[in-house]
């Protein structure tokens, strides 16, 4: 590869690898923050309005909280699974906690185990850094 391509290649990896890394984290923090100083609440599985919701892994969620009069209805953040779980089926109740500042940042209290989801996206992160850091060490060094 000749040293442009590999300076270009290289820059785009370290850039998509170091933005992968620093969106796991932020997602990851952001979750076990909600999780541990959150606001527990009950929320109602909304029924999808179209096809483009019914494709999203992450169903609507609604649920009351103590200051407002009306619903919040937010989506979980969290596990992005190719298909919803059969448990976030509409009309179903879900423990969510949420941050009583913003009422709208919500996580499935339970979890449904995103450990596995954030290790391939660390992992893909991490190698797209490696391989971008190599192209760019490599192009250095002719």
């Amino acid at each position: 590869m000749e040293t442009p391509t590999a300076v270009a290649a290289g820059t785009v990896f370290v850039l998509f690898g170091g933005a992968l890394l620093w969106w796991c984290a932020a997602e990851a923090l952001l979750r076990r923050r909600l999780r541990r100083h959150g606001v527990p609440a009950v929320a109602r599985v909304l029924a999808d309005r179209g096809p483009a919701e019914a494709d999203d892994p992450a169903p609507a969620l609604a649920y009351a909280t103590a200051d407002r009069d009306a619903p919040v209805v937010s989506r979980p953040r969290g596990r992005t699974p190719l298909r919803r779980p059969a448990r976030l089926s509409p009309g179903t109740l879900v423990p969510v906690v949420h941050d009583p500042l913003h009422p709208g940042r919500t996580a499935v209290a339970d979890g449904l185990r995103t450990a596995p989801t954030d290790v391939f996206w660390t992992i893909l992160g991490a190698a797209s850094l490696a391989a971008g850091l190599a192209l760019v060490l490599s192009a250095a060094g002719r």
